[in-house]
């Protein structure tokens, strides 16, 4: 990108003019774009289809919510609830917004991995436009390409949209309401600031209350530069405010509304309610070590996965409240902290004599503000091994690049002694950031901290040379920013190119590179894969086949029986946990009964509720065994006690249409647990 590069600072004004100006193209279509411009734009671009679709075709399932993406393809009525099963005995423990693209995809292209990650790799394309247009109308062409590029070559980024989780889709709603905010902002006008309110709406049903942390940062852009009055711009935003609570609210109405009999449970509560699942399991419980409990919500108060023992709270540590400087997350997302920082600072100090309404300072107070909330959000609640978070992070970040640099080079050009220090600090800082970031992985590219440094140190020599040098061509400062802007992205760009390779291509949880995750986390129990300091530790999806044939052979012996003598039942059989029941639905869409929920506490069915359904037929079969959940043992017990054991099979199978054999136990069999297909079992997920 350096060739670019000096092309895109040579763009800057010349001295003599003023140090911020917004792009004279900005607002405009692609036009009044120079022809390197579009250039730089559609080899952006490109990049960013190769790195979020490489080798997609070998993507993996995403457990627990592959299988809800397959049931939300069998039926509309799991479609709109997000059901976990395809019988919608209960939901998944999120709102199911985020999976309704993936299963539209399936229901087009069929059901594969890769169709599933299609929607979040053309969600990440959308990303990276709509960003180059919200930084271009705000800063200027040369701007809105550094933030573009930075953004597609950040590790998180670049592995967050080849995932199948939550935040591709909230990412790009938050660019879409920042899109719309900042031109409001701008104009004063009401109709883009109800966008605003709705695509964060729209962000809610992807990522929940997340998507309320962006409305300090929005609120205060408006209320500060919107050029009407106070009392209008309060109006306004009061207007937008009640819009985006409309937007939010909306699917937890719905199920609210709806008779619980005619739906799904709502799993992550114990008193089906979709409320108690956004505020108390989804939100409250990420702030447990703060000493915050939801066990009055109504909502399961632990996220551990079913069959795992929960990590005890010790109370948030310095560590903890570090963690975004740590190695499991500072090499998927804080290359550019230095810079981003010291951008921020420089634009509120160095613009604070401009008028209440420039739209330049505008852009600025919304990145810092977004940028510093959600990084509060990240360090004081729990993010584990989910590097796929940060993709929220990285909007500001490249953003504040971008504006940054194109500041800051001004600054230099025009000679202003004030302000000369800004450039080369920020250049300097980043590079030795960059370098004692990579070090801490230092097998893995063990040439990039060296590389960095030296092209950071000729980046800086030519700079100085630039200035103390009488006579020295204007070209070597070009040069000179355009190495520092290489030096500054190239160990992020290395770190993100790692999705390349089969190694590092498919890890799951947004990673690209090697990672590191601490041993006490709180969702230690849903990661499967960790590394120690230095050590590389690529995650891969156990899930990667298709149609019945990703059964093992016993779960197909199995699954044949069942259904051979099914009758009339509704469901194939019970188990006694969503683990166990994993497969049948992922690979065969089975109309499988799991109990417990994700985490195995949510309490359906309950005891009446599963005797109700063997007396009434609609189950027949029980397979016992598999991960403990509160439900499943409860309903172990009496299956033991009252239904029939099946012999010649691999699994602890009931036939709850026949009473147990007087004076026999049941033919003792290998756990449920020992078989193949539990070594499958998922990986890490929220």
């Amino acid at each position: 990108m350096a060739g670019t590069t000096a092309e895109t600072i040579a763009s800057a004004p010349p001295t003599g003019v003023p140090l911020f100006r917004r792009g004279s193209g900005a607002g405009r279509g692609a036009v009044s774009r120079p022809g390197w411009a579009r250039v730089a734009y559609w080899t952006i671009l490109l990049a960013a289809v190769v790195l979020f679709s490489w080798d997609i075709q070998n993507s993996g399932y995403h457990a627990f919510y592959a299988e809800t993406a397959r049931s939300m393809t069998l039926s509309w009525k799991g479609f709109l609830f997000g059901s976990f099963d395809p019988g919608n005995t209960i939901t998944i423990d999120k709102l199911p917004g985020f999976l309704w693209p993936q299963a539209l995809s399936a229901r087009i292209f069929g059901f594969h991995p890769w169709a599933l990650t299609l929607p979040q790799v053309i969600e990440g394309v959308l990303g990276v436009v709509v960003l180059h247009r919200v930084v271009r109308r705000w800063a200027g062409e040369s701007a809105a390409l550094l933030a573009a590029g930075a953004f597609v070559l950040t590790p998180a980024i670049a592995g967050l949209f080849r995932t199948q989780v939550e935040d591709p889709l909230f990412t790009l709603c938050l660019l879409l309401a920042a899109n719309a905010g900042l031109r409001a902002a701008r104009e004063g006008r009401l109709r883009p600031l109800l966008a605003a309110g709705a695509w964060i709406g729209l962000g809610f049903q992807a990522k929940m209350l997340e998507a309320w942390a962006i409305l300090p940062a929005f609120g205060l852009l408006y209320a500060v530069s919107a050029p009407v009055t106070l009392r209008r711009r309060l109006a306004h935003l009061a207007a937008a405010g009640a819009t985006c609570l409309a937007v939010s609210a909306s699917w937890v109405l719905l199920v609210t509304l709806t008779p619980a009999q005619n739906r799904p449970f709502v799993d992550g509560t114990t008193d089906n309610s979709a409320l108690s699942q956004v505020v108390g399991y989804n939100f409250l419980t990420r702030f447990s070590s703060l000493g915050v409990s939801a066990k009055a919500t109504g909502s399961v108060a632990v996220q551990n996965m079913a069959g795992t023992d929960p990590v005890p709270h010790t109370g948030q540590t310095l560590t903890e409240w570090a963690k975004m400087f740590g190695p499991s997350l500072s090499t998927q997302i804080g290359w550019l902290y230095p810079m981003a920082a010291l951008a921020a600072v420089c634009a509120l100090v160095w613009l604070r004599g401009r008028p209440r309404t420039d739209p330049l300072r505008a852009g600025f107070l919304l990145w810092t503000a977004w940028l510093a909330t959600y990084f509060l959000v990240f360090s004081a609640g729990a993010v584990g091994a989910h590097t796929y978070y940060m993709g929220v992070v990285g909007v500001p970040i490249a953003a504040l690049f971008g504006g940054g640099t194109v500041q800051f080079w001004r600054a230099w050009r025009r000679g202003d002694r004030g302000r000369l220090w800004a450039l080369p600090t920020a250049v300097g800082c980043t590079v030795v950031w960059s370098a004692l970031v990579a070090n801490q992985f230092p097998a893995f590219l063990p040439w990039l901290a060296p590389t960095a440094l030296v092209l950071g140190v000729g980046a800086l020599a030519l700079l100085m040379l630039s200035r103390v040098r009488a006579g020295m061509p204007a070209r070597a400062a070009v040069l000179g920013v355009g190495l520092g802007i290489a030096a500054m992205l190239l160990p992020s760009a290395a770190w993100a190119s790692s999705v390349l390779t089969t190694q590092y291509g498919h890890s799951g949880m947004g990673a690209a590179g090697p990672v590191s995750v601490r041993h006490g986390s709180q969702f230690r129990d849903r990661a499967t894969w960790f590394s120690s300091r230095g050590r590389t530790a690529p995650l891969r999806s156990p899930f990667t086949g298709t149609g019945e044939q990703g059964l093992t052979r016993e779960d197909q012996r199995l699954l044949e029986y069942t259904r051979a003598h099914q009758g009339r039942a509704t469901f194939v059989f019970a188990t006694t946990s969503w683990r166990t029941a994993s497969p049948y639905i992922l690979y065969a869409g089975a109309k499988v009964l799991p109990m417990g929920g994700f985490t195995g506490a949510v309490p359906t069915p309950t005891a009446a509720g599963f005797r109700q359904l063997i007396a009434t037929g609609k189950v027949r079969f029980v397979v016992l065994g598999g991960a403990a959940t509160d439900s499943g043992t409860v309903n172990a017990a009496w299956v033991r006690g009252h239904c029939a054991g099946v012999p010649s099979q691999t699994f602890h199978l009931y036939d709850c249409s026949k009473p147990p054999a007087p004076h026999k136990e049941p033919a003792r069999h290998h756990r449920h647990t020992g078989r193949k297909h539990r070594a499958r079992t998922p990986k890490s997920r929220t």
